[in-house]
């Protein structure tokens, strides 16, 4: 079944509303952080910013979390060689966190520890404080992967830092 309200927020969702939220310096501070943090471990960060979904994926009922797992497909995520990839995805029309793990993290994490950072990260938005809640996400996902997937003498970065914008 449709909701048409959360159909009609999408659909009327400003184009580029994310630029309040996340102008350029945080943009280029989330890169930074990323790559800063990936010096500490060998899982590779991604971060996905989208506005609102097309139309025609809310009418058919897709979920932020479907999304997610489309977009760790379609940016390879998956494709790291340790499968200690983590891909952090927020949908604004939704106020929607999804932390999308691939399988070599996610059996060694349980989901209770991306949904607190998913808290973290939520709480810091509803304060108006987009870079700090960006920025404490990554930090506490490259604290897992250093945990678990410390970096080894050959530590290529096998995925690019800049942060993806999916704009309609």
């Amino acid at each position: 079944m449709v909701n048409f309200k959360r159909w009609l927020k999408h659909l009327f969702m400003p184009p580029r509303a994310w630029r309040r939220a996340f102008p350029q310096t945080t943009l280029d501070a989330i890169e930074a952080a990323i790559a800063a943090s990936e010096t500490s471990h060998s899982g590779e960060i991604r971060f996905v910013l989208e506005n609102s979904l097309p139309g025609s994926l809310v009418w058919r009922g897709m979920s932020g979390r479907e999304r997610a797992i489309e977009m760790f497909s379609n940016l390879h995520v998956w494709d790291t060689a340790d499968n200690s990839g983590v891909l952090i995805y927020l949908l604004l029309a939704d106020h929607d966190i999804e932390i999308v793990a691939d399988r070599g993290i996610a059996a060694r994490v349980d989901a209770a520890a991306w949904e607190t950072i998913a808290q973290t990260m939520e709480a810091a938005f509803r304060q108006g404080d987009f870079e700090r809640g960006a920025l404490a996400g990554i930090e506490q996902v490259g604290a897992l992967l250093a945990t678990h997937f410390p970096p080894s003498g050959h530590n290529p970065d096998e995925l690019a830092n800049r942060p993806v914008i999916l704009e309609r």
